[in-house]
């Protein structure tokens, strides 16, 4: 059992702060531009219901591409696997998750993997429903699902920010839409992600999210088969080969379990058959990542075996 105090955890998060000095807040996105980079919380969350917790762990913060996976799991329990990957592909790129450079050189022109921002854009474009609100209640009733909380909802101020700063984004939607990839408004779709990305949590709804994926898709209390098992295996499975944006291979090699990151500073992680991981630490290296969340989970994966190869 992983660290089965919360003073063992704390330990660890100790040792990893000294890390937040040599990262930078998602400024660029003026309402993440605000957190404290100083901050690092962890939680740990069993089959059993036990939660182990280190840090200020009740501390909201935005999925950002975190939102990635939960997305890809809703299209695909929708669509199905045929009707969302005809769309999207499976393979991971060593480009920035905001690239449009590989759009340009593939014939057809569909995003490489949902992992990536061309991806997510296709997959958000895909949740059925008559409105952008209905649309986004299916995806936030899901959520809340997975985290057994029905208070969780998104941020209206952060959700404001990333759509005025969202120009970038709005010319993926606008190249896919010329391919025929997307064939909807293009203001319509960045009002959609950009609530989808602003869903707030705290570590600990996180780490039951995570856990959900480490059990397969079942609820880790009362083993409701939350996400067919298929589909969680899928989203694992993208976790590890593009969840940590273009440091995924190197996170595998040294930590080596399916996780997925935002620009917030979040990381879920999912230990298969064993507990999920919320992480909170908005200091970000220059892929993208919690430079002291990735540190934590180094430590964690040598001292305690973490790594599924």
């Amino acid at each position: 059992m992983l660290c089965r105090t919360s003073d063992e955890l704390q330990r660890y998060v100790e040792r990893s702060k000294e890390w937040t000095k040599k990262g930078k807040v998602a400024d660029y996105i003026p309402a993440l531009g605000k957190e404290n980079p100083d901050d690092l919380s962890i939680a740990i969350h069993y089959p059993s219901g036990e939660c182990v917790s280190a840090g200020d762990i009740k501390k909201k913060f935005t999925l950002q591409s975190i939102s990635k996976v939960i997305s890809l799991a809703f299209v695909l329990m929708d669509k199905g696997k045929d009707f969302v990957f005809d769309r999207v592909g499976m393979e991971p790129t060593g480009d920035p998750f905001n690239s449009i450079a590989k759009l340009e050189t593939m014939a057809p022109a569909k995003p490489l993997n949902p992992m990536i921002n061309a991806g997510a854009l296709v997959v958000t474009h895909m949740i059925n429903g008559d409105s952008t609100e209905e649309r986004l209640q299916r995806l936030l009733s899901f959520v809340q699902d997975l985290t057994n909380d029905q208070s969780v909802t998104y941020n209206k101020e952060v959700a404001q920010s990333e759509y005025e700063t969202a120009d970038l984004n709005r010319s993926l939607i606008y190249f896919l839409k010329q391919h025929g990839i997307i064939d909807e408004d293009v203001e319509q779709l960045i009002d959609l992600y950009s609530k989808q990305c602003s869903i707030e949590m705290n570590c600990l709804n996180l780490a039951r999210i995570g856990a959900v994926f480490a059990m397969d898709g079942a609820d880790p209390q009362t083993g409701k088969q939350l996400i067919p098992s298929d589909v969680s295996r899928i989203c694992k499975t993208f976790m590890v080969t593009c969840g940590m944006y273009n440091a995924s291979g190197e996170f595998a090699i040294k930590i080596g379990i399916p996780a997925k990151s935002g620009v917030s500073g979040g990381i879920m992680g999912s230990v298969p058959g064993r507990f999920g991981i919320g992480i909170f630490g908005p200091s970000l290296d220059e892929k993208g990542n919690s430079i002291a969340g990735i540190r934590l989970l180094e430590l964690l994966s040598k001292d305690y075996q973490l790594s599924m190869f």
